[in-house]
């Protein structure tokens, strides 16, 4: 479909994927043969260019379109979407920080207390779009896994971040892509080739960097954050929420664009809340904190979580996927700037080329799967 930008025709896809049926006025005066959807003067009838929207202007009737004189068209400031990242990747960080200084909460009320924050987020917006609670019927079984897989990674991660050093958990959950691509190609009969299985054996040779196993490494570990048995059980945590969040990429994808965000973000919530509530009374680890300072702390937690999520998805909403991946490496420098300046915890050179391998494996999956949306794109518009 060719669109009125400026005097100039631009090729713009459909936002449905098909072409709509609109009358065609008049042809382009650029001489390509394509119709422009703008309608020209004096040749529609009294009123109708009120009932007449213009698909370069985001829905707006035509008076009000790029083609009314004096409308100027919003300028997009380049590099936005990135930034955006930078900020996500920084506000994690800290809170990541933040649940590192929490000294009498369990993290599985840490993780109850971030619910209760999206949930509070997330009911406002399905009253507006009037979406239900529950979903469509025959997705109901997706979206109950994937609350449960989702929530069930996040208390994981934050069991991680309080029994391991925060950039050994942050460099851990990196390798989130990877398995991303294994589990895609099990379930969903993608293609996996040789570059991902390469990318997949980096990942798991910098998760073995950091968890250093004394079969390999000697029973004489150093550099670990308490115990080493501790450390395990972060790690151990830190994997099994790196598979868990991969599930539930691979569920959003099976599930698509059927369902509506707020929804899918509406039962991790509360899938969550329920089991973080039934563990903590099981644990009897259900109170208050004893302090003013960790309540201060897990209400600003649950808010840079909430802030993190929200500038996530507004880059991922003005940049493409694969820049966007790449520029969230940051989330580990970061983690190591924090945990330096903050803790007082060196990384050891294990430590960091665990880093760099997983990093490489997580950009490199995320510049493959880029490359080949866009070789798909450009042959499509072929």
């Amino acid at each position: 479909m060719v669109l009125c930008q400026g005097g100039e025709a631009a090729a713009v896809p459909a936002a449905s994927g098909k072409e709509p049926e609109v009358p065609l006025s008049r042809e382009d005066g650029a001489g390509t043969g394509q119709h422009c959807l703008c309608p020209a003067r004096g040749m529609e009838a009294a009123g109708a260019e009120e009932r007449r929207v213009c698909g370069c202007c985001s829905g707006l009737s035509w008076p009000r379109c790029c083609k009314a004189p004096g409308t100027k068209k919003k300028a997009a400031c380049p590099g936005l979407g990135l930034f955006y990242t930078v900020l996500s990747a920084f506000l994690f960080s800290v809170a990541s920080l933040f649940l590192k200084k929490i000294e009498d909460v369990h993290s599985v009320e840490v993780s109850a207390f971030r619910c209760v924050f999206q949930m509070a987020f997330v009911l406002p917006g399905l009253i507006y779009y009037k979406t239900g609670f529950l979903g469509p019927k025959g997705k109901r079984v997706f979206l109950f896994f994937r609350g449960f897989l989702g929530s069930s990674a996040m208390i994981l991660l934050y069991y991680a971040f309080q029994v391991m050093p925060l950039a050994d958990a942050t460099v851990i959950t990196f390798s989130s892509p990877v398995f991303t691509s294994l589990l895609a190609w099990i379930f969903l009969k993608e293609k996996y080739s040789i570059w991902d299985l390469l990318f997949t054996l980096f990942a798991i040779t910098g998760v073995v960097l950091i968890a250093r196993p004394p079969f390999l490494f000697g029973s004489n570990v150093t550099g670990i954050e308490g115990s080493y048995t501790d450390h395990l059980k972060g790690t151990i945590a830190a994997i099994t929420s790196t598979v868990s969040a991969a599930s539930t990429f691979v569920i959003l994808r099976k599930v698509g664009k059927s369902v509506h965000y707020f929804l899918s973000i509406w039962y991790y919530a509360v899938i969550g809340l329920i089991g973080c509530v039934i563990a903590l009374f099981v644990m009897n680890e259900w109170r208050l904190p004893y302090c003013g300072k960790d309540r201060v702390l897990l209400i600003l937690i649950g808010l840079l979580g909430l802030g993190g999520q929200i500038f996530l998805t507004k880059a991922l909403q003005i940049e493409k996927a694969g820049p966007v991946a790449i520029m969230k490496t940051m989330d580990v420098v970061f983690a190591f700037i924090l945990q330096i300046l903050f803790l007082n915890h060196l990384p050891t050179w294990w430590t960091v080329g665990g880093a760099l391998c997983v990093v490489a494996s997580s950009s490199g999956t995320a510049i493959r799967k880029w490359r080949q949306s866009l070789k798909k794109a450009n042959q499509n518009e072929i």
